[in-house]
């Protein structure tokens, strides 16, 4: 169980494809796959050999991406999921067509996600950054633990969370942001819950079986946030255009952490350029993940 601030393992470069552990026979599940870092991230798999099952809610990208995959892979097409995973149902539904599709799952790549400039609820009456960002990884996970831990080597869960979860706070009287609705406030909300799940995940599953880690990409130049208007969508855009690295690059660290030999025995860590950093010292309060699982479990339908 993590409490404390984790030290700093490994340290060097992200190793090239042909360095690392061959993913030749490896069963990986890729959400919000395609565009952006899920789509880098299921072609860099697929070249290192894994079977890939991509999971994205517009049919004409989810074809677009599964033939890149496809190329990637030599021509094995991957498995395809339409599901709109903002919602308990598309997020069962995914669950439910996985565990048809195979009996066991190596990885899983929690990676959908998206910032609303508007406050947008759910067919659930949930909040859409917090349902999606959040909701959707705790669940999804949940539903797919059994076939995880019939892997025949270690599974691993991996949350695609974010630096922007630094300075933020749950307020668990308003975990819908009801009280005021800011697009960064809750998407940065939203990116805590991530540190949160990882480190209480991994605290509760027998790290034998799976092993759960957290990265942040880097702040990638990808669709992520490109319906936004007024002026949050035009210091996004300009952001993008002056800071923000290629979405390629950006998938060297969830690639890592879904690959990597040298991680075969790290649970329940943060980490940022292929590396293990201390995440805010917020994402360490104990009380408050625990607090935030039990909310999960109710609002997905997992508990009473």
């Amino acid at each position: 169980m993590v409490d404390g601030e984790p030290p700093r393992i490994g340290g060097r470069a992200a190793l090239r494809p042909e360095d690392r552990m061959s993913m030749k026979g490896k069963r990986v599940l890729v959400t919000g796959a395609t565009d952006g870092i899920g789509l880098r991230s299921a072609i860099r798999l697929a070249e290192m050999g894994a079977s890939l099952h991509i999971a994205g809610r517009n049919p004409e990208k989810l074809a677009r991406a599964s033939a890149l995959v496809a190329e990637a892979a030599g021509g094995a097409p991957p498995a395809t999921y339409l599901a709109d995973l903002s919602t308990m149902e598309g997020v069962r539904s995914l669950a439910d067509a996985v565990k048809t599709n195979c009996t066991s799952l190596d990885v899983l790549l929690n990676n959908a996600g998206a910032i609303f400039p508007k406050r947008q609820v759910t067919a659930d009456g949930l909040e859409a950054t917090f349902a999606l960002d959040h909701l959707s990884y705790f669940l999804l996970t949940h539903l797919l633990l059994d076939t995880l831990k019939a892997a025949p080597g270690r599974a691993r869960v991996v949350n695609v969370a974010s630096a922007a979860h630094r300075g933020a706070k749950l307020d668990f009287d308003d975990l819908q942001s009801e009280r005021g609705y800011s697009a960064w406030r809750a998407y940065q909300r939203a990116k805590l819950c991530n540190l949160y799940f990882t480190y209480e995940l991994a605290g509760r599953v027998d790290p034998a079986q799976i092993k759960v880690n957290c990265l942040h990409p880097g702040f990638v130049a990808s669709n992520f946030g490109g319906g936004a208007g007024g002026l949050f969508g035009w210091v996004l855009g300009a952001a993008k255009r002056l800071a923000a690295i290629d979405p390629a690059k950006g998938a060297e660290t969830p690639v890592y952490l879904c690959s990597s030999p040298e991680l075969e025995d790290v649970s329940g860590r943060y980490f940022d350029k292929c590396k293990a950093v201390p995440s805010s010292e917020q994402s360490y309060d104990v009380e408050a993940r625990k607090h935030l699982w039990a909310v999960s479990e109710r609002l997905t339908g997992i508990m009473p």
